[in-house]
């Protein structure tokens, strides 16, 4: 499944917040289509290249409340993007704060799941061969 969701990203400068917007990736997460706004990206380069560059922030919106997440980007690439243990953190606060779903009530369902689903190698595909 393609789950891309639109975020705001802020690159913060020691004197000056460049704002931009994007797309995450939910499953790999990239920021994808980023687009600044009031910043000549071909005239300034990127702003992770700056001097005076502290760190970027994404912002992930849903009905007039936030999840505020570390987005890292890579120099070399100028890619934008959010590493695998902040891109979990990012879903189970996401699912809390905007459906009301706690992180214990996730891993519940995922156990119910796989308590549910026939073991590997069992009821399914061929017999055993021995």
């Amino acid at each position: 499944m393609d789950l891309k969701v639109p975020i705001k990203i802020s690159d913060e400068l020691s004197e000056d917040i460049i704002d931009s917007t994007g797309l995450l990736d939910l499953a790999s997460g990239e920021i994808q289509r980023i687009e600044y706004e009031d910043y000549d990206l071909a005239g300034r380069g990127l702003p992770a290249d700056s001097e005076d560059y502290e760190f970027t922030v994404g912002t992930l919106s849903n009905n007039g409340k936030d999840v505020e997440f570390k987005v890292d980007v890579n120099k070399v690439t100028g890619q934008y993007s959010v590493s695998a243990s902040e891109l979990l953190e990012i879903k189970v606060r996401a699912a809390a704060l905007f459906a009301g779903i706690s992180g214990k009530d996730m891993l519940r369902n995922v156990d119910a799941k796989a308590a549910a689903a026939p073991p590997a190698g069992k009821g399914r595909g061929r017999d055993s061969l021995h």
